[in-house]
This record gives C-alpha cells, structure tokens and sequence, in this order.
C-alpha cells in the first residue's frame, strides 16, 4: 500500500494553518468558532442538515448511525481519501438491504469512535448502532454493553473500503434483527499503523478541535446529490 503524499501534505498544512499548533501535540480546546459551526453544510454528493436534538428510539427495526463532530463539514474523506458520501451510501445501503431502517445523528461530546458508537446504541430502538470517526475508524455497538466494549471495531481506517463499509452495515441490521453474524472480515496490514500513525493523529486533533462536551446528539437528515 502507496501513501498519498499529496493528501499528506495538504492534511498537514491545513491543520497547522486552522490550529496554528506550533509544535504541539495535545488535544486542542474547543473554541467558539466550533461551536459556531455552519449548520446545513455540504460536500460533494453530500448534504447534511441538522434537524434538531437527536430523539431516542422507538422502532426495533433500526440502526442509528452516529458521526463525528468533523465528520462531513470539517473533513470530508476518509484518511485514505474516500469520500463521507460514498461510507454513508454504502453503510445505509447495507442497512436497508437487511430490511432495517437507517437513522442518522451527530455526537458532540466526544471524538471517541467507541464512546460514539455507544451513543449510537443507546440512541437506537434495537439498541444496534454505528460510530464513524471522520477518518473512517467504525464501530458496531450495543447498548447494554460497556462503552469500551464493542460487537465490531474497525481501527485500521486505512484499510476499510466501500465494500466493507456496507458489510458492517448489514452486520449491524443482522445483530439488530436478533442474528449472530460472522463478524465482518477485514484486512491486516502491520505496517498501516506506522505508514498512518502522523496523518491519522493530525486527523484526529482536527475533529477533536470541533468537540462540544455541553451539546447533545442532534438528529440529521442527509441527502445524496
């Protein structure tokens, strides 16, 4: 597996330029500017609309699906460069394709994907759902289980394509439906870890940079242009 150095750069320059990091590492506060966040915004082939605070479920035939707080307005690809559109195309198609609706929100308060997809679950009338970091990182959860317990995890970013995106969302509408799925088989690459290590960090302060511990979930409606 090649690196983008392009996209390298360009991920580099645009954090040092937004956050002005001057060599350091730690996580950046919230600022107002984040919480003044521009709500709808759109990327290409992408619309999200935020349509208030995120309502618990009712309907057991559900999957919620919970982003990030960057995902689809700050950044929007994944850290290998494949767009939010087509992760949230394929996730939702494999939901529905199992006979399970899709319900989308966005966590605030953290830039945990284990502490999103929790979120997800707890939100979900199946208590079945879905954390996706901004860089691409998943997870399928289950309510009752502790937040850093998992069904799934997904960590290798890096390695997760549009095909294995709508296999976790049929994965995730199986366990909904009261299945005992195969877990859904991925690549292993030792060296993804050290190839990604400085992007995915770098990736990673930028959505913590839009972190509001004092908002709650919102509901969002997305469409596909």
């Amino acid at each position: 597996m090649t690196i983008n150095e392009k996209l390298i750069r360009e991920v580099i320059e645009e954090v040092l330029k937004d956050f002005n990091m001057e060599g350091k590492t730690e996580a950046i506060p919230v600022t107002q500017t984040a919480r003044q966040a521009v709500i709808p915004s759109s990327s290409k082939g992408l619309e999200i609309i935020e349509s208030g605070s995120a309502a618990i479920g009712t309907r057991k035939d559900e999957v919620v699906i919970a982003v990030a707080a960057a995902f689809g307005v700050h950044q929007t690809k994944t850290i290998v460069g494949l767009p939010h559109t087509e992760v949230l195309r394929e996730i939702i198609a494999g939901i529905e394709e199992e006979g399970i609706s899709a319900r989308l929100i966005r966590v605030y308060h953290t830039s945990d994907v284990g502490f999103v997809a929790h979120q997800a679950a707890k939100f979900s009338g199946s208590g079945i759902g879905i954390g996706i970091q901004s860089k691409g990182t998943t997870v399928i959860h289950q309510k009752d289980l502790p937040p850093l317990s998992n069904l799934e995890l997904f960590p290798q970013a890096p390695l997760l394509d549009p095909e294995t995106y709508r296999s976790i969302g049929k994965n995730a509408a199986k366990y909904a439906k009261g299945e005992s799925p195969n877990p859904v088989p991925t690549k292993n690459d030792q060296m993804a870890r050290p190839k990604y290590q400085a992007i995915a960090a770098l990736l990673h302060i930028k959505e913590t940079e839009h972190v509001d511990r004092s908002k709650k979930p919102t509901a969002l409606q997305v469409k596909f242009n």
